[in-house]
């Protein structure tokens, strides 16, 4: 069975899948990649594993494509893998870099850095952009890297 964390801001059971769960966007296995696993929990206690960061965006921002029984409303949380200490950290709580040297199972990807490690991130990986989920939009996920936000 799986739990639901009790409100930590880490999930006890989040972020570990098991050998079937598979991204709900490629239908890769994701427990190979454990740096990568992203999750979205639904309030009903149902789940969605993704690869990485960047199949779960794309999934977030077009849920009808890839579960028709499913709106963002019907989201408790999300959840990503940090890159530096591999702990799970809910999306909202996170900065993303792209444009790094840093590449996930399917290339290219949005690195979950937590705030204190950007500047560092940025400067060691070559990142270009370092964004926060809410300003994350879906024709950002359209190319291989997104617009610039002001403020970055």
């Amino acid at each position: 069975m799986f739990l639901l964390p009790v409100a930590t801001g880490y999930a006890a059971e989040a972020l570990k899948p098991n050998t079937k769960d598979k991204c709900q966007v490629c239908g890769m296995v994701v427990h190979p990649f454990p740096q990568w696993v992203a999750q979205i929990i639904f309030k009903d206690g149902s789940y969605a594993m993704f690869d990485g960061p960047k199949d779960m965006l794309k999934y977030y921002h077009n849920m009808a494509k890839y579960n028709k029984d499913k709106t963002q409303a019907d989201i408790s949380d999300i959840y990503v893998t940090e890159y530096y200490n591999a702990k799970p950290v809910k999306a909202q709580d996170i900065t993303f870099v792209t444009g790094s040297d840093v590449m996930g199972p399917m290339g290219k990807e949005y690195v979950p850095v937590n705030d204190d490690k950007v500047k560092t991130f940025m400067v060691d990986h070559k990142g270009a952009v370092s964004v926060k989920f809410a300003d994350i939009k879906p024709e950002d996920l359209a190319g291989e890297m997104p617009r610039k936000h002001k403020g970055n």
